[in-house]
């Protein structure tokens, strides 16, 4: 399950992509985004610091400033922004890549029937997230739709 805080960002990532497909694309205002992505503004100014944190958004001040994509939808992996804002994604911890850690009550890994069962899933999972771009979000149908359904 993903946080909340995972949600805003990417309704706030789709509404910079589409800004960012238009002819004459414009920095978008926290307010714009917040306003565009129906995300709480208050939220929206420490996820937006994240994101840019990972350098896969930028930001101006100024009169015209604001933020804007940096890479490119396809370039935006889904599952590095999983791990980056909700932190490990392994449903335990013996089986998270980034994160690892030896299971308190374990004794013995190669024959923990847990962990065996848990990582197919997760291995199965991790081929799917893995492969998933900001892009698949925006090809999935209308960003309105889909951020407002979200």
């Amino acid at each position: 399950m993903i946080t909340q805080k995972m949600k805003y960002a990417l309704k706030a990532l789709l509404v910079l992509a589409d800004e960012a497909a238009r002819e004459e694309p414009q920095a978008l205002t926290i307010e714009e985004i917040a306003r565009r992505s129906g995300t709480p503004k208050r939220f929206l100014e420490h996820i937006l610091l994240d994101i840019r944190k990972l350098g896969v958004i930028t930001s101006s001040r100024g009169r015209s400033g604001g933020y804007n994509l940096l890479k490119k939808p396809s370039e935006i992996s889904i599952s590095e922004l999983l791990r980056r804002i909700d932190g490990p994604i392994a449903p335990l911890p013996c089986l998270s890549r980034s994160a690892y850690q030896r299971c308190e009550d374990c004794t013995d890994e190669a024959t923990c029937r847990i962990r065996k069962v848990f990582a197919e899933v997760f291995w199965s999972y991790l081929v799917l997230i893995d492969s998933l771009t900001l892009d698949d979000m925006l090809r999935s149908g209308s960003t309105r739709e889909s951020v407002i359904g979200a």
